[in-house]
């Protein structure tokens, strides 16, 4: 009896609220019968939207992944501030009725160009940063002091959609285009801060990881081997790529080099596919040279 190959490729989840991004994974792993799956950045338990996982060989897509530009709808309430920075926190602070009142529609979005374009962030203290080889998150749900130094981050967008207004807070709708690594509840907790009523994060949803998009996710009970999308239509939606020979696959396969190509892509790393359609792996530059980064297993391109 022949052995049932084991999936691979690229899955794109719609990720509910209440799950860990974890959760989602080891879902996966039951409804694909596999252990290697992974994910290209997590969501918190609160946020809802798109989740890249990887499934058997294509996991070593995944680094190029975790890079990509990010879209979030969110909603901010300001008002008050909490001690997670979104509505899964204590409050610990709240603005009195009258300062709150005081605050203009100008004033917020005078606060939001402050925080688009190239910015410093320092990210939220119950964040998945490493301190001292411990996650932040540990380190403050123990009640420990956490230091976390800013980072260049990169926020192209910023937008209000909406904006709605009671006696205890205001309530934006915003669409945020930000660089990886960009914390949209310190994009909350930091607008807050400037406008001097303190905000936190109440919703949050990904929408986009470069050009993965959530409209083409599947729910948690429609996840089989169909929704995958094979590796080499994966590599083409996150890399440039290059279509090669069959001696040239071969070559790559070896370690050689492609003597003289690196003209023939606009930039690395870059995805090498077979003449079958198959991805041979990723190409990085070594001089006027491609060689490979990353090579597939033939039977998984």
């Amino acid at each position: 009896m022949a052995r049932e190959e084991a999936p691979t490729g690229v899955l794109l989840v719609d990720k509910p609220g209440g799950l860990t991004s974890h959760d989602v994974v080891s879902r996966t792993r039951r409804a694909l019968n596999t252990r290697k799956v992974g994910h290209a950045g997590t969501l918190d338990p609160m946020a809802t939207g798109l989740l890249v996982l990887g499934v058997g060989a294509a996991t070593r897509l995944l680094t190029y992944v975790v890079g990509l530009d990010k879209t979030y709808e969110t909603t901010i309430l300001l008002g008050a501030s909490t001690d997670t920075d979104d509505a899964d926190g204590s409050v610990v602070s709240r603005a009195d009725a009258t300062t709150l009142a005081a605050v203009t529609d100008e004033e917020i979005r005078a606060g939001i160009a402050d925080l688009t374009g190239d910015i410093e962030q320092v990210p939220s203290t119950v964040s998945a940063i490493k301190v001292a080889g411990r996650r932040a998150y540990d380190l403050a749900r123990a009640g420990e002091e956490v230091v976390l130094a800013s980072r260049a981050v990169t926020v192209s967008r910023f937008d209000v959609l909406a904006i709605r207004r009671t006696e205890a807070s205001i309530e934006l709708d915003a669409v945020v285009d930000c660089s990886s690594g960009t914390y949209i509840r310190a994009l909350a907790r930091d607008l807050g801060t400037a406008l001097t009523v303190g905000g936190h994060l109440t919703a949050l949803r990904r929408t986009r990881i470069g050009s993965f998009d959530v409209a083409a996710a599947v729910d948690l009970e429609h996840i089989e081997p169909t929704a995958l999308l094979q590796p080499a239509a994966a590599a083409a939606l996150a890399l440039p790529t290059l279509s090669v020979s069959d001696d040239e696959a071969r070559d790559l396969r070896h370690g050689k080099r492609l003597s003289g190509a690196a003209p023939r892509v606009a930039a690395t790393p870059a995805a090498a596919i077979g003449p079958d359609g198959a991805l041979i792996g990723v190409l990085e530059r070594r001089g006027a040279d491609l060689k490979s980064a990353m090579n597939m297993p033939e039977d998984h391109g």
